[in-house]
């Protein structure tokens, strides 16, 4: 528990101390954001705003992280330190920030709202796949365990839903674009996605930390959980959730700096990866059902139109419909945050819900 609290208080830290200091530095570089000319007029005003601050969230996440650790290791706690399924879930984060990152310098020195094209960053997107699901696969522990599993699952894995290795790798992909897209949808005003990753992300600390409580390696009964790391899977979204709040304090609205492709990227690759190794892949989709509504907003938005030449929504993704109907931009961003928040609790109910039923069956 301590260590939770020392990564999100760190990440919090670091996050809301380095990211006035990046804005200092962006704005002096001329690391301005570009706007959509098709987007909302509105938005016109925010050109020029400093971007590519999800530096400060991932520079603040791998921080807190370490931070915890070395302070577990110099008061002599029996922790065992880092462990393979944080660190791998770490790589997921930093190799899409990193793809985001190039995504937004392109943008930068061509002065335009496109980075990469698409092919270069779907085979971005696709390498750190691909690593990332051989690396979940290997580092068993004593009790055989990977970091993640090649069933499918809920809360716990399905049993009778099992993919074979090169299908597993697949499944991995498009998880892994799936969330890291619906983040980068939802990135589209101030503190919008941010504020609903913290949520997100907190949850998964409850998760993990709940997970840990019932490792089936400490705890034999039908209701536990056979999750490798799951205290340490806690403490990288401990110090993600500090990241991302003391990061808010500075994109709430009227933001002084956007997280870019830098920040959402790799805020999806976490939902991505701490579902997975939390064994959680289908309850992610209703914690994090406002990035999901938003994705599905702009592929329903792009169906239609193809087919019928009209449009579903005034403009996609789904945040923007509502700005042009009229409403504030800070009226969609707090009903947006609620929408995040309940679908946050409805999860957690869901979680602690089959885990009531299992005890008492």
């Amino acid at each position: 528990m301590i260590s939770i609290l020392i990564a999100a208080s760190v990440g919090l830290l670091v996050s809301i101390l380095l990211t006035p200091y990046l804005i200092r530095v962006f704005s002096q570089q001329g690391f301005g954001q570009e706007i959509r000319e098709e987007g909302p007029q509105g938005h016109k005003s925010k050109r020029g705003t400093p971007t590519m601050g999800g530096v400060a969230i991932i520079t603040a996440l791998v921080i807190g992280y370490f931070t915890a650790h070395l302070i577990n290791w110099i008061g002599g706690s029996s922790s065992t330190g880092p462990t393979a399924s944080g660190l791998i879930v770490l790589f997921l984060a930093v190799a899409l920030g990193v793809v985001g990152f190039l995504d937004d310098f392109i943008k930068i020195r061509k002065q335009r709202n496109l980075g990469l094209n698409k092919t270069a960053k779907l085979v971005g997107q696709l390498v750190v796949a691909l690593v990332f699901a051989v690396l979940v696969l290997q580092f068993a522990d004593d009790r055989g365990l990977t970091p993640a599993s090649q069933n499918l699952s809920y809360v716990r894995d399905l049993a009778l839903i099992f993919f074979p290795v090169p299908i597993f790798i697949i499944f991995c992909y498009l998880l892994i674009s799936a969330w890291s897209n619906a983040v980068n949808f939802t990135d589209g005003l101030d503190g919008l996605a941010g504020g609903a990753s913290a949520m997100v992300l907190g949850t998964y600390v409850v998760i993990a930390f709940w997970q840990a409580r019932l490792d089936c390696g400490v705890t034999p009964q039908a209701a536990c959980y056979d999750v490798r790391d799951p205290l340490d899977l806690a403490v990288v979204a401990a110090a993600a959730t500090g990241a991302c709040i003391g990061f808010l304090w500075w994109n709430a609205a009227p933001a002084k700096i956007f997280m870019g492709d830098t920040g959402s990227l790799a805020l999806g690759g976490l939902v991505a990866g701490l579902s997975m190794t939390t064994r959680t892949e289908l309850l992610a989709i209703v914690i994090g059902g406002l990035f999901v509504v938003e994705m599905v907003s702009v592929v329903a938005q792009i169906a239609v139109f193809r087919t019928t030449r009209k449009r579903l929504f005034r403009m996609a993704p789904f945040h923007h419909h509502f700005e042009l109907a009229g409403w504030a931009e800070t009226t969609v961003i707090i009903r947006f945050w609620l929408l995040a928040a309940i679908c946050c609790m409805f999860g957690l109910g869901l979680f602690y819900s089959e885990q009531l039923g299992i005890a008492g069956g």
